[in-house]
């Protein structure tokens, strides 16, 4: 049963599926929640809603896959190189979300913050490598979204958004039925 468990969650196939449908459950509360907010406060927050939840779940699971790999002593690379990417996405993920909840909650301007959230998110996934830019998209949308003047174009990076997540989450199944490692999925292995 341990052995299981601990397969589970070093599979790194599973996570990312995972995360985006425990995301969409956050966004479906939110925007049940406070459906009365106008649309672009909402969908401003939705988005955010969305990338943090899932980047913080894979933040999670990075850093409890390296700890469970860790105990097993089958854990490869430098140990507090793997913590620092994980608490490096987990920290401005969490915010992200905490602070998207706040934005709808308050009238107060969270503008600058959650620019700087979608920036330091963005900035590190690719940072980790190009392989990433998919996982990344979703931040530089954010960002879009945030800075855009008029209603055509936010309906257009909202378009955008939607198609983006769920290209990410087709190939994130797709990847899970695989069976395959990342590596091996890849084609580098």
């Amino acid at each position: 049963m341990i052995n299981q468990l601990a397969a589970l969650i070093v599979d790194e196939s599973k996570w990312l599926p995972v995360s985006m449908g425990l995301a969409l459950v956050a966004v479906a509360a939110l925007c049940y929640r406070h459906r009365g907010i106008d649309t672009r406060r909402r969908a401003l927050a939705a988005m955010n809603l969305f990338f943090g939840v899932t980047m913080g779940t894979m933040a999670f699971g990075h850093l409890l896959a390296v700890t469970t790999k860790l105990a097993q002593g089958t854990l490869e690379g430098i140990i507090p190189w793997l913590y620092l990417i994980g608490v490096a996405l987990a920290v401005p993920s969490w915010w992200l979300v905490h602070h998207a909840q706040r934005a709808l909650a308050s009238d107060e301007d969270h503008g600058r913050l959650t620019l700087t959230l979608n920036a330091w998110l963005g900035i590190t996934l690719v940072a980790l490598g190009v392989h990433n830019l998919p996982l990344a998209a979703p931040a530089l949308l954010n960002i879009g979204y945030q800075l855009h003047a008029g209603r055509v174009a936010g309906w257009a990076i909202l378009g955008i958004a939607v198609t983006v997540n769920v290209g990410l989450f087709i190939g994130a199944v797709i990847f899970m039925a695989s069976g395959q490692t990342f590596e091996q999925f890849r084609g580098i292995q």
